[in-house]
């Protein structure tokens, strides 16, 4: 050896950065996903609208991170001693993120 003492390599489960990367997905598809449903219904635009001069457009934000950091927390303690196939996560999480960024599109949204 060169005089360096090697640390030992833990061997960390991959469950909680698992848990991030698709409650990120999620979060990304919800805010599509309640950005179209206030436009085209007039109750939920009601509801969304937490802040008059904003619009539905705060209602959706608010509960989009607020349901992002229930997924990200759930998944944690779900996952948090668990080693995950992250292929397949980020599959999912990549797929989500398609797909609400194709839901941004005004001639995809006119769909609906």
């Amino acid at each position: 050896m060169n005089g360096r003492e090697e640390l030992p390599v833990m061997d960390l489960p991959n469950g909680p950065g698992a848990a991030a990367v698709l409650s990120a997905g999620i979060g990304c598809s919800l805010v599509a996903v309640l950005a179209i449903a206030a436009d085209k219904s007039s109750v939920i635009k009601y509801l969304m609208n937490f802040y008059p001069p904003t619009g539905p457009l705060s209602g959706v934000t608010t509960t989009t991170i607020v349901v992002w950091l229930i997924c990200w927390f759930a998944l944690q303690c779900l996952w948090r001693k668990r080693n995950l196939p992250l292929a397949r996560i980020r599959a999912i999480a990549v797929g989500l993120l398609i797909v609400s960024v194709l839901l941004t599109f005004p001639p995809i949204v006119d769909l609906f």
